[in-house]
């Protein structure tokens, strides 16, 4: 039952980072599509690991990554004014490249069939 209570928390935290995220005015953010991968809250709900997809080259998503983590503050806070925790966690911003990583191995198999 408390994996279930956790699942709807993480899932909650994302649909809100989802709307907060574009809100944000950082020059750091301008022409940049993120999004929001996932959401894993540890179980006393203190911390929160939150994975991103930046599509843009390695250097911009390192700046991406520090203003993400330099405005945490405002989306804590944000987030504790829509949800209704007890605790609000502490945002860890994580850059996921799965999405790409994924998207690569398409163009392998896609070349590898197309060759034969």
């Amino acid at each position: 039952m408390a994996k279930f209570r956790q699942q709807k928390i993480d899932e909650e935290i994302k649909r809100e980072l989802c709307s907060i995220l574009p809100m944000l005015k950082d020059p750091r953010f301008d022409g940049v599509l993120m999004s929001v991968v996932s959401v894993i809250v540890t179980k006393d709900l203190k911390y929160a690991k939150v994975y991103i997809s930046a599509f843009t080259d390695d250097d911009k998503k390192k700046e991406v990554l520090k203003g993400l983590n330099s405005s945490s503050g405002f989306i804590r806070k944000e987030i504790s004014s829509r949800t209704k925790l007890r605790y609000t966690p502490e945002l860890n911003f994580v850059i996921d490249d799965s999405i790409e990583y994924g998207s690569h191995i398409n163009q392998i198999i896609n070349k590898l069939n197309g060759e034969q």
